[in-house]
C-alpha cells in the first residue's frame, strides 16, 4: 500500500486517490481512537447539529434518503452520510439530498487533509479511508452548515468510526448474518454490536426484527434509558398495493395514519422501510402532531435508491440491486415477483469472495429462469469460474453460463432474456445483482448515473 498522500489534492482524482492509499474499508482495528482524535482536531464538528444515525444489515441506504426527504419536506438543511457508494465517491457525502460535486469535495478533502497526517503520526496505526472519510463528511456538514445529518454507519455500530456522534434518534434496520468475520456469526452477536449506536436519552426506532435480535436491542435501549418505538407495535405499514413506477401505502406512524401515499420504490421491503423512515422523522421532530399528508406525499412520490430494484434500460428491461447477502436477496426476489411481470428473468451475478454466495443464489434460484455468472473489477471478487462451481450446485448445469468480463455478461444475460419466452408475447429481463461493485460498475456501464 502506498504511503498516504500529504499535499493538497487540486482535482477529484488526486483527492480520492489520496483516500485510497489509506487503509481500506475491509481492514478494520476496532478502536474509536484514531476517529476521535481526528474529529477533535476538528473541533468535534458532529456537534454542531442535531442528527439520525443509522444501522442494521439491509436497507439503511433506502431509508436513509427517505429519512433525508422527509427532512428537507420539513424545510431543514441536511446532511447525508451512506456508504458503500454506488459509482462514485462524492456520492458517500451529500447536503441538501445531493452529493457534493468535484469541486466541493476536494475542498472538504482539502480542509480536513493536515489533521489526518497529525492522528497517523500519534497514533499506532493511521487513519483508515473510512475514518477519514468520515471527518470529512462530518466536518463538511458543519461548513454548510446543515441542521441535521443522516448517518448511516459502515460496518457495526459500537466501533463505527460514525460512532463519535451521539444522535437524537438510533434508527436499526432488519438485522441478518453479513461481514460474519468482521461482526460475529450469528444474527445475536451482530445485533450486540450494532446496537451500539443507541445512545442515554436518545429515540431508538426498530424494524421488525426477530425475537432474540429484539431482545438485545430492548436490552440496550433499557441500559442507557431510550425510548422505544418498534414496528409492528408502535409504528408499521398497515396496507400496501403495487402501483406503476412503484406502490401505495398506508403507514401508520407514531403520530398519525398516512393513507394511500405513493412510494416510488419497489417491495414489501421499501413499504416497511418507508415505515421506519416516517417514524424516525416523527421521532426526531417531537411532539403529538403528525407530518402533513403534504409532506409525506411530496417526500416519498419522488424519492429515489440507485441500485436497489432500478430500473436502468428498456428492451429488455434491465434493473439492478445491490443485494449481496441471502437476507437482501429474498426480499429483492420478493418485489420482483410483486412489482414485474417479466418472463423469463435472467439474472446477473457478481458477488465478493467473502459473502454467502450459495445462500444468496439459493434465494434468487425459484425467480430467475437462468444465471450468468461473472465478477467485478475489484481484488475481492470471487472469480467467475469459482462462483459458477456454487451455481451450479444450485440451479443445475443447464441455466449456468459463465462470462467473466461484466459487459459481456449483461450482453450474453440480454440475449437469453429476449430469446427464451415461452410465446411471442413474452417480456423477459435482466436483474444484475449480488455486490453493490457489481450494481455500481452495470449502472456505469449502461449509462445510469443522473
Amino acid at each position: 500500500m502506498n504511503e498516504p498522500v500529504a499535499r493538497p489534492a487540486e482535482t477529484f482524482d488526486e483527492a480520492e486517490d489520496a483516500l485510497l492509499s489509506r487503509w481500506p474499508e475491509t481492514r478494520l482495528e476496532p478502536s474509536l481512537d484514531r476517529i476521535r482524535a481526528f474529529t477533535e482536531l476538528l473541533g468535534d464538528p458532529q456537534h454542531a447539529y442535531r442528527s439520525i444515525h443509522l444501522t442494521g444489515t439491509n436497507g439503511k441506504t433506502s431509508t436513509s434518503r427517505m429519512i433525508d426527504a422527509l427532512l428537507r419536506a420539513l424545510d431543514l438543511r441536511t446532511g447525508r452520510f451512506t456508504s458503500p457508494h454506488v459509482e462514485k465517491m462524492s456520492e458517500r457525502i451529500s447536503v441538501d439530498g445531493e452529493p457534493l460535486d468535484d469541486e466541493a469535495f476536494v475542498r472538504a478533502f482539502n480542509d480536513v487533509a493536515p489533521y489526518m497526517h497529525l492522528v497517523d503520526a500519534a497514533e499506532a496505526h493511521p487513519l483508515s479511508f473510512f475514518e477519514a472519510v468520515v471527518g470529512m463528511a462530518y466536518a463538511a456538514f458543519a461548513d454548510a452548515p446543515v441542521d441535521v445529518a443522516v448517518v448511516e454507519v459502515g460496518m457495526g455500530g459500537s466501533w463505527d468510526a460514525t460512532n463519535v456522534i451521539d444522535a437524537d434518534v438510533a434508527v436499526v434496520t432488519p438485522i441478518a448474518v453479513d461481514h460474519a468475520n468482521y461482526l460475529g456469526g450469528t444474527a445475536v452477536e451482530i445485533a450486540r454490536e450494532k446496537s451500539g449506536i443507541i445512545k442515554p436519552g436518545s429515540v431508538a426506532v426498530l424494524a421488525q426484527q426477530s425475537a432474540d435480535v429484539a431482545a438485545v436491542l430492548l436490552e440496550r435501549a433499557a441500559e442507557v434509558g431510550a425510548t422505544v418505538a418498534r414496528e409492528g407495535l408502535e409504528f408499521g405499514v398497515v396496507a400496501r398495493t403495487p402501483a406503476v413506477g412503484g406502490q401505495v401505502v398506508t403507514i401508520q406512524g407514531l403520530r398519525g395514519r398516512y393513507d394511500d401515499v405513493f412510494l416510488s420504490l419497489y417491495g414489501a421491503h421499501q413499504a416497511q422501510n418507508a415505515a421506519t423512515a416516517l417514524a424516525a422523522v416523527e421521532a426526531f421532530v417531537g411532539g403529538d402532531e403528525p407530518l402533513g399528508d403534504d409532506v409525506v406525499r411530496g417526500a416519498f412520490g419522488e424519492i429515489t435508491s440507485p441500485g436497489r430494484l432500478e430500473v436502468v434500460r428498456r428492451s429488455p428491461t434491465v434493473l439492478l440491486d445491490a443485494a449481496h447477502n441471502p437476507h437482501g436477496a429474498e426480499a429483492a426476489a420478493a418485489a420482483l415477483e410483486d412489482s414485474f411481470q417479466f418472463d423469463p428473468v435472467v439474472g446477473v451475478i457478481g458477488v465478493m469472495a467473502d459473502k454467502d454466495a450459495e445462500g444468496l443464489l439459493a434465494a434468487f434460484e425459484p425467480h430467475l429462469a437462468q444465471v450468468v455468472v461473472t465478477q467485478n473489477s475489484t481484488e475481492r471478487a470471487m472469480p467467475a469460474d469459482q462462483l459458477a462451481v456454487v451455481a451450479r450446485e444450485v440451479f443445475g448445469e443447464d441455466r449456468v453460463t459463465v462470462v467473466p468480463l461484466l459487459a459481456d455478461a449483461i450482453d450474453a444475460a440480454a440475449a437469453l432474456a429476449e430469446s427464451d419466452g415461452n410465446d411471442a408475447l413474452s417480456t423477459g429481463a435482466v436483474l444484475v445483482t449480488g455486490s453493490v461493485v457489481t450494481v455500481g460498475e452495470a449502472r456505469a456501464l449502461l449509462g445510469g448515473r443522473k
